[in-house]
């Protein structure tokens, strides 16, 4: 039986609130990554669940998963594989990697070096990795989920802009709220409850025929002059050296489709760009030395821009023909 985008998300987050407590937003996010063939990168402090939810969406998935524990002494071919030679076939064999499978966790993202880190570009952008000059496309679907501790320096390696654009979403989890914290102590308390024990239940073909519904959200000519405006107004905000790219309206664009489909619309209205905007453009924007020592911050610009922009007054019937 055929399920819908909103049907999947549903059980999704039902699912993962098994292991992971109250970050059913945080879920949606992922399972909208993967519908738009995008990467997530959750970026908080220890102990909130960014590697446990990573694990939770992955074993959700009937799909093959990997994980990478980023460290300093990481290097290119750990990630990407080998090409070994085969002396019975006299010819070189190339042995994948981690990035060979269609969810990768790669935790601590900022703990590897960048020449780690940069192994990571070409996959994330192209779905493809090249070993020894020879080209081996990565299965589809393809899911980067990275962590990283934005608070610890020592050790660290900062993802460069190049790197952070190829993320889709930049995703804060936060601390618990207390009746869900009350819930984290009653259930994981006694035994922890592991994402092992989650049954998977979304397949690569099923996943395909929830991208083909997100592709499908009606997207109408006022709403997607309104994704261009917020983007073209992040470039003129004082104190913002660096804003949004076309590559960023791209994400804003299908992010807002994702959403509208999660939550079971056929079509696209200014409020599922307005849902979706700080988590796509809160890592495209890059502020003067200036505008961070006055503590201005990037989720704070995009809320002034949100609330400078004139949103349309789409006609929802109209969106829905």
């Amino acid at each position: 039986m055929t399920v819908t985008v909103r049907e999947a998300a549903n059980r999704l987050v039902e699912q993962v609130q098994q292991v992971v407590i109250g970050k059913r937003a945080a879920t949606e996010q992922l399972l909208a990554a993967l519908l738009v063939d995008g990467h997530v990168l959750l970026d908080d402090v220890p102990g909130v669940g960014k590697t446990m939810l990573a694990r939770a969406v992955a074993r959700s998935l009937d799909l093959t998963f990997s994980r990478v524990q980023c460290t300093p002494d990481l290097v290119p071919s750990d990630i990407t594989g080998i090409s070994m030679y085969d002396q019975r076939a006299a010819r070189f064999e190339y042995l994948p990697g981690p990035l060979a499978a269609n969810v990768v966790l790669v935790d601590e993202i900022n703990r590897a070096t960048p020449r780690a880190q940069s192994a990571l570009l070409e996959a994330m952008q192209e779905r493809q990795i090249t070993v020894d000059q020879t080209t081996h496309r990565l299965p589809d679907p393809f899911l980067v989920i990275a962590t990283q501790n934005p608070v610890e320096l020592e050790g660290t390696f900062p993802l460069p802009e190049a790197q952070l654009d190829r993320f889709l979403f930049l995703v804060t989890l936060g601390y618990p709220e207390a009746d869900d914290e009350d819930t984290i102590l009653r259930i994981h308390g006694p035994a922890s409850v592991l994402p092992e024990t989650l049954t998977p239940f979304l397949d690569a073909r099923a996943i395909t025929s929830l991208r083909d519904e997100v592709r499908a959200a009606r997207v109408g000519d006022a709403v997607r002059r309104y994704v261009v405006d917020l983007v073209r107004a992040t470039r003129r905000v004082d104190g913002v050296e660096l804003g949004g790219s076309p590559r960023a309206a791209l994400a804003l664009y299908r992010a807002a489709q994702a959403h509208a489909a999660i939550r079971g619309r056929a079509y696209v209205l200014p409020d599922d760009v307005k849902a979706q905007a700080t988590a796509v453009l809160r890592h495209r924007l890059f502020l003067s030395a200036d505008a961070q020592m006055r503590g201005r911050t990037t989720p704070t610009v995009i809320a002034e821009v949100l609330a400078r922009t004139p949103v349309p007054a789409e006609d929802v019937a109209a969106s829905a023909s």
